[in-house]
């Protein structure tokens, strides 16, 4: 008996079997045409257990949503979640992202789907603004960020003739080496690594002709069009191919354990400036440097970091219990990129903290409207700036950046106030 017919007997209807051929499910197709999401590797460094946690991070570009996954116990971390302080320009190898006040480093990307998107699109190249243009600095970093390129590392330096000869180097025979040589160390220069895609052209393209003068008939628009002056002094350098980028971004930026030409800090007659994470994001950091400048303030030394949450605790160590807002400070200065500068003029702590303004902006634009945190501030955390509120301070906060040691910090306090004269 068959099981049709016991099926029948027993007054069951017979079951019917059907065999399906096994489905292979393209999974970068299903999500590219449900929806767009990106998928990358983040690395964690766990405090308490000393140990890195992967988690495989994907953010989903219709509604702004992540969503993690523990690599190595092979489940959820987070729920997909909307979170507006991140977006999808903040999404590369290599940068790091804060979730949620957890701090992570993209070192990959998730599947082949994000890396064709975004990989193949995204290119490195080195900006630098010469000793001419360092005057102009905010309207050409101003020029950058509104050409949908990103400033990922920023440094201001003094180049030594050994330096300058040195990355320079493949000019040696050329009749204008010397006058390129002597121009280059005649003031610092701003080395900046930009992120874009197909960045080295579409920099170089911002940057017009190598003739400031040809470049006023053929790119009006253009860099050196608008602050440069001629063949040698026309304001901005770019690298010339993928292969000089690399090359060239090293020299400032190095990343085999070398510090590249040091900052130019004089740490006299100074006080400290930072522009904060959610002002960078912003795009309002030439803006922002523009008005300083404006304003009659010399900015002797910038540079742009990002900021691990334990060298923000020791930072903002003085504000702890002292301001209702400390957490979130913290946070927030994690958050991205920070730019950090030296700012001097005669009695710079008073001057510049009375130009930057409340540290309330909604206060600021009632009672102080023109301040920079009146016109860029968001609130009280993401008030645009910190700028330094004692004088002795902004010796130890430059100090910080400089070395990122506390440990430096307290057994240099004294000795640097005496040598500035705070003592």
């Amino acid at each position: 008996m068959d099981r049709r017919q016991g099926a029948k007997e027993n007054g069951r209807k017979p079951t019917r079997l059907v065999y399906r051929r096994p489905v292979r499910i393209d999974y970068d197709n299903v999500f590219q045409s449900e929806e767009d999401r990106c998928a990358f590797i983040a690395e964690w460094y766990d405090p308490n257990a000393a140990l890195i946690r992967r988690y495989q991070l994907l953010y989903y570009t219709k509604d702004g949503s992540v969503e993690m996954f523990d690599m190595k116990n092979h489940r959820v971390f987070l729920k997909r979640t909307k979170y507006d302080d991140l977006q999808l320009k903040d999404l590369f190898v290599g940068n790091k992202i804060n979730v949620f006040s957890r701090q992570l480093q993209l070192v990959d990307y998730g599947d082949q789907y994000t890396c064709r998107k975004l990989g193949s699109k995204k290119e490195r190249t080195l900006a630098m603004i010469k000793p001419d243009a360092v005057a102009k600095m905010g309207a050409i970093i101003e020029m950058i960020l509104s050409s949908d390129l990103t400033i990922t590392k920023m440094k201001m330096v003094a180049l030594t003739r050994k330096e300058a000869v040195d990355f320079y180097v493949e000019h040696q025979t050329k009749t204008f080496f010397n006058d390129l040589i002597n121009f280059m160390i005649s003031g610092p220069v701003i080395a900046m690594e930009i992120l874009g895609d197909e960045s080295v052209c579409a920099w170089r393209k911002l940057l017009g002709p190598t003739n400031s003068s040809t470049a006023r008939s053929e790119s009006p628009n253009s860099i050196r069009a608008k602050f440069g002056t001629d063949g040698t002094k026309n304001a901005a350098h770019g690298s010339d191919s993928v292969a000089s980028a690399a090359r060239e971004l090293e020299f400032f930026f190095p990343t085999s354990g070398g510090r590249g030409p040091p900052n130019t800090a004089k740490y006299t007659d100074c006080t400290c400036c930072i522009i904060k994470p959610h002002a960078v994001s912003d795009k309002c950091t030439g803006k922002i440097i523009t008005e300083i400048m404006d304003a009659g303030f010399e900015i002797s030394a910038m540079q742009m970091f990002k900021m691990e949450i334990a060298n923000a605790e020791e930072f903002y160590e003085v504000y702890k219990g002292v301001v209702a807002e400390y957490p979130e400070m913290l946070v927030e200065l994690c958050a991205g990129p920070c730019v950090v500068m030296e700012i001097r003029s005669p009695d710079a702590p008073k001057c510049f903290r009375e130009f930057c303004g409340p540290s309330d902006p909604e206060i600021a634009r009632h009672l102080r409207p023109k301040t920079l945190r009146a016109r860029y501030g968001k609130s009280k955390v993401r008030n645009a700036v910190h700028c330094t509120d004692l004088p002795e301070d902004g010796l130890l906060e430059e100090a910080y950046y400089e070395t990122g040691s506390l440990h430096w910090l307290i057994l240099n306090h004294e000795q640097m106030l005496q040598i500035n004269g705070f003592l």
